[in-house]
């Protein structure tokens, strides 16, 4: 009977030939593989005060010195067994049991080589830990651990238990190898902690960490997949809290970010730096580091869609949000460029286009000269109504010239029995910057200097002011331009001169 052959045409041996090779780590690497999982050193903080929160942990402190880094928790401590489990490479512990026994959490921790990272930053670590009746102390020191020949071993210390001290553990960094700055610190613990748990606080340097909050326009969404469900909260900053710090939309796993989107909006332009907000997705799978998302999975393409629905709802609102607020502004600039206007037509009334002006106080509202608003239909593109006295004194309808826009600002400056309108509206970049039609005064809100001038309200009220006088100015005397401009000029100048 021949002897068995492998695949390649060598004869096997029998089983008692056979020998095993040892597979072998080298410490050095469990270090270098912590460092790549850590890419920032800070992170380890992070981890520490996670594992606290798996722990069940209502209080942690965090102390951050030149000289070392502690973090303090009141969790459930760890016996003699739970030390030997913390100590497991690439343990499945928090896989296996993903609840915390107390507040039922979803445990954060996923890889147990936080511990061997953290060596990367420090010369050496000491794990604290007490639970009812066990206490003790296992100090990790990394020259030592690494000149050890044989068996991987720690010192392990049993100590009496403190009954003054109840159940926890304090992991503590000494002989720093980085600098950890508490600003830093605490910026990594806001966006990569559970700080809006319930029962859990978290203290750094004796002053509590709270999550960011953003005020604006809210849009809050549930969306469900095969996966699980994608929910969250989009917010609309104001114009004026516009940041491009930490901008984008924070996706969280187990209530930590994991990264950063903007979802497409940086297409917007620079609208997307008033979008801020946080997402929660448990069910996404992430990369080893925890920087992103294994983005080839089907729990990630279910997302992206779930999210491309969402931010194109938030567009739609952002739209409507810019449009009501420019017209707040273009509201606020008109009234108070007719006001000046009226000013400067009583300082000089052989200037004015409806004729003698009566005598009285140009700057009371209902007196002889006023502004005041005029209804665009409530938005459903009316034209503007015009009036005019025909034959026996009765007020007859003059044809209309313009279908406006829901954006329309309309506004009328009134002396007297006669006046003219005035309306911001849209007519298009390539459209007129302004025009008179009958007693009307059309402004161009798309053209580009337009554009360029209502971003400061001062530019926004003058520009206004400038079109309303080279209007009013021509209607005096069209046949005339030369005069009406000189006209314009006085006008304008009295418009803005100090009482």
């Amino acid at each position: 009977m021949s002897e068995p052959t492998t695949e390649a045409g060598y004869h096997q041996t029998s089983p008692e030939a056979r020998s095993y090779l040892p597979v072998t780590v080298d410490k050095s690497h469990l270090v270098t593989i912590g460092e790549r999982l850590y890419t920032e050193s800070i992170e380890l903080i992070r981890e520490l005060v996670n594992n606290a929160y798996d722990a069940d942990a209502t209080e942690v402190k965090v102390t951050v010195t030149p000289e070392s880094v502690s973090v303090e928790d009141n969790g459930t401590g760890m016996d003699l067994e739970g030390l030997q489990q913390y100590f497991v490479i690439g343990s499945q512990e928090k896989l296996q049991r993903p609840k915390s026994p107390v507040f039922k959490r979803d445990r954060i921790g996923q890889f147990g080589i936080g511990k061997f990272a953290t060596l990367s930053a420090c010369q050496r670590f000491s794990v604290l830990t007490q639970k009812e009746n066990f206490a003790a102390r296992v100090v990790f020191d990394k020259e030592a651990w690494s000149q050890e020949v044989g068996e991987w071993r720690l010192p392990l210390e049993i100590l009496s238990p403190d009954s003054a001290r109840a159940n926890g553990t304090t992991v503590t960094l000494q002989g720093l190898t980085k600098q950890f700055l508490p600003e830093d610190v605490e910026r990594k613990i806001v966006e990569g902690v559970p700080l809006k748990a319930p029962h859990f606080a978290v203290m750094l340097n004796h002053k509590p960490v709270t999550p960011k909050s953003f005020s604006g326009h809210r849009i809050p969404f549930l969306e469900g997949t095969e996966f699980g469900p994608v929910s969250g909260e989009i917010i609309i900053l104001p114009a004026s809290a516009s940041s491009l710090e930490e901008l984008g939309i924070e996706v969280k796993v187990k209530q930590v970010t994991v990264r950063r989107d903007l979802f497409g909006a940086e297409t917007w332009g620079k609208v997307a730096a008033r979008i801020r907000g946080e997402i929660h997705a448990d069910f996404l799978p992430i990369t080893s580091d925890r920087s992103g998302f294994i983005i080839d999975s089907a729990e990630y393409r279910a997302f992206v869609q779930i999210m491309q629905r969402v931010m194109n709802e938030v567009h739609a609102v952002l739209t409507r949000l810019m449009g009501k607020g420019e017209k707040r502004a273009a509201s606020r600039a008109l009234g108070e460029a007719l006001e000046r206007i009226t000013k400067a037509l009583f300082r000089n009334p052989d200037f004015s286009p409806f004729g003698p002006l009566p005598i009285g106080d140009p700057g009371g509202i209902g007196g002889a000269a006023a502004t005041k608003s005029v209804e665009t239909g409530g938005g459903d593109g009316k034209p503007v109504g015009m009036s005019k006295r025909g034959a026996g004194g009765k007020r007859k309808k003059s044809p209309t010239a313009k279908r406006l826009t829901p954006d329309a600002v309309v506004r009328r400056l009134k002396m007297g029995q006669a006046g003219i309108s005035c309306c911001l509206d849209h007519f298009g970049e390539a459209g007129p910057e302004s025009f008179s039609e009958g007693t009307t005064v059309y402004i161009n809100r798309d053209h580009p200097l337009y554009k360029r001038e209502c971003k400061k309200a001062d530019a926004h009220t003058m520009h206004i002011a400038r079109l309303l006088t080279q209007e009013i100015s021509l209607m005096k005397d069209p046949r005339n331009p030369r005069q009406a401009f000189e006209r314009q000029s006085k006008l304008l100048r009295d418009a803005f001169i100090e009482d």
